[in-house]
């Protein structure tokens, strides 16, 4: 967002210089009403709505006699000498997904953890490890844990996360990933013939503010890249750049 304003102001010192001025007020308008349109809420709380408005906060989930849960990555932080850990934006992930595994074998059916991700920030140790130790730690045992340690985008999760699924042939899989994240996720999973049920594992508000703040410009650019994936998906299949689709599993 901050370079669409840079590059609206830039437009505008440009039109003053050709001395047109009328549009160039226009164009400075436009820029300050995007900046406090962006840093006072009222954007990212609209864009937002729509990417996670669709998805249950508690969804009904009807586990079947064997059941896969796929957790998606959201980075990692290097903590000083420490093993790496999950990243602020993966603790709610991780946690959701522990829950679900634990409310699945509650039921006494059989459950899987697919942990998917790789080392995309090159801190030396993929995701989806980094989150096996976390959710060993939330008492989810080694058996019923596989890790896909090659994707570096949402997009190879989905290509990387289907012959681990195919092999273990769930008859009910579930995808845990960020309710903003969960339509780009679901659109990419579909087409490599994967249809999973939907869970949130954290939810984003924009703050209501008199002045711009930053946090609203993250999730903004959070919105935004959602978006842009979700247009470039569609884009790369009207061209033909995308890898066939797959039939769908377990058909």
């Amino acid at each position: 967002m901050l370079a669409i304003l840079f590059v609206l102001l830039l437009g505008a010192a440009c039109l003053y210089r050709l001395r047109w001025r009328r549009t160039g007020n226009l164009v400075v308008a436009a820029a300050a009403v995007l900046f406090f349109g962006v840093g006072c809420g009222a954007v990212p709380r609209m864009l937002i709505r729509s990417l996670q408005s669709p998805y249950d906060v508690e969804p009904a989930i009807a586990w079947a006699p064997r059941n896969a849960i796929v957790l998606l990555g959201a980075g990692t932080v290097v903590a000083g000498d420490e093993p790496l850990q999950p990243s602020y934006f993966a603790d709610g992930r991780v946690l959701r997904a522990a829950q679900l595994y634990n409310a699945c074998k509650a039921t006494g059916r059989e459950c899987h953890l697919f942990v998917s991700g790789g080392d995309s920030q090159d801190h030396g140790e993929a995701e989806s490890v980094v989150y096996g130790r976390a959710l060993r730690k939330l008492g989810i045992p080694e058996a019923d844990m596989s890790f896909e340690t090659r994707s570096m985008t949402t997009w190879q999760n989905a290509q990387f996360s289907r012959p681990l699924l195919a092999s273990y042939a769930p008859q009910h899989m579930v995808l845990v990933t960020s309710g903003i994240h969960l339509r780009r996720s679901l659109l990419y999973f579909a087409h490599f013939g994967i249809e999973p049920q939907p869970v949130a594992g954290d939810w984003l508000n924009a703050r209501r503010e008199w002045i711009p703040d930053s946090w609203n410009y993250l999730l903004a650019d959070a919105a935004m890249h959602e978006y842009l994936g979700i247009l470039r998906y569609r884009v790369y299949n009207a061209l033909g750049w995308n890898a066939p689709k797959a039939a769908r599993l377990g058909s």
